[in-house]
């Protein structure tokens, strides 16, 4: 068995993370996943930091002086970007262009012409590219994903995806436009494409508008509401000034409503046990009577548990290698990847416009 050697430039909370994952093992939601492969180890890094640097050398970690000098060891076999987005593109061509395979952190790009670039000097060179997007391994994604591919509330006609938080925008790239901060390019990049992952038709009408709370520098919220060809309305929000957090998904299908209020997959389903029996007994309010918004009796719906979803996130190495060695495609495909950019590029067009528009990518 081929091993294979991997150096990562940037070395920061997300390099980090990828260093733990590879070689150590990290924790998700409470759950310890375990770290090592047969045929992958980190073995090196760059950071323009010192301290991050000397981090490398308590770890055992090779640490070059240069992006060049790492480019130029003939043992790296992988190249990991993890650096601020608006490096992303030169970094990736270049480690392309040196003979690398690449793995991106995301948003991969500034905009879709970035990305594009990089997809073009991917296919020259022949090197594998791959971006990472890590959250189309979230649980709690994959719950509402398995909800909706298995009818098991018939039909849907509207999914609701939050993350909420209450401590504004980070001081970091976040903050910057110049580094691609903002909440669309740092979360919406992940929500944004679950929603693509999740639902396979077109979307036929994109609108949006953004929020500008904590700073007038970067969007830090936005609500985007898509709508599919089937009909389905999916909602995508992310807010970063909230005390108490709507919650992360709520699904309404005919038979039923899903609830899932945060990663940890806490939640549950109601369905609708019996559409013919009208058990409707008005309540009364301090204005009034009402019939119309009465809760149902215990007769006529059902408290279910959620689906049982599992994922392995290390599936993701598992797979670059595989493409490496010409037994697998991507499971992050590029072309799903474009996707996601035009459509946070279709976001900032409608919050600009205070407008729907078309989204025919």
């Amino acid at each position: 068995m081929k091993q294979y050697s991997l150096a990562i430039i940037g070395l920061g909370g997300m390099g980090n993370w990828h260093r733990e994952l590879v070689n150590e093992g990290t924790r998700f939601h409470n759950k310890v996943i375990l770290g090592g492969f047969d045929n992958l180890k980190v073995t090196g890094s760059f950071d323009i930091r010192e301290c991050r640097q000397e981090f490398a050398l308590q770890h055992g970690l090779k640490t070059y002086s240069s992006i060049e000098e790492l480019l130029a060891d003939p043992s790296v076999d992988i190249v990991l970007i993890s650096t601020p987005n608006d490096v992303h593109r030169s970094y990736v061509i270049k480690a392309l262009e040196a003979g690398k395979n690449v793995v991106c952190e995301k948003p991969v790009a500034l905009n879709s012409g970035e990305l594009q670039e990089m997809i073009d000097t991917s296919i020259k060179t022949g090197k594998v590219f791959a971006v990472h997007q890590n959250r189309r391994w979230d649980e709690d994604y994959l719950t509402i994903k398995n909800i909706y591919e298995n009818k098991l509330l018939g039909d849907l006609f509207r999914i609701e995806s939050r993350v909420h938080g209450s401590r504004g925008i980070p001081g970091d790239w976040r903050a910057d436009p110049k580094q691609g901060g903002g909440m669309v390019l740092d979360w919406g990049v992940h929500i944004l494409d679950q929603a693509l992952q999740m639902v396979p038709e077109k979307v036929s009408k994109v609108y949006a508008s953004l929020t500008y709370i904590t700073t007038e520098l970067v969007d830090d919220g936005f609500f985007v509401e898509l709508t599919f060809e089937n009909g389905l309305v999916f909602i995508v929000e992310v807010g970063t000034r909230n005390y108490i957090n709507l919650p992360r998904w709520y699904v309404l299908g005919f038979e039923g409503t899903a609830v899932i209020e945060d990663f940890s997959r806490k939640g549950k389903i109601v369905r609708i046990m019996d559409y013919s029996k009208n058990d409707a007994i008005p309540i009364r309010t301090a204005a009034g009577l009402t019939k119309t918004m009465a809760p149902r009796t215990s007769e006529t719906i059902k408290e279910e548990t959620l689906p049982d979803v599992k994922a392995d996130i290390k599936d993701f190495y598992r797979n670059f290698i595989n493409v490496m060695e010409g037994k697998e495609k991507l499971l992050v495909s590029l072309d799903s990847v474009m996707r996601t950019m035009k459509l946070m590029e279709a976001v900032f067009k409608s919050a600009q416009k205070g407008a729907p528009i078309a989204f025919e990518h």
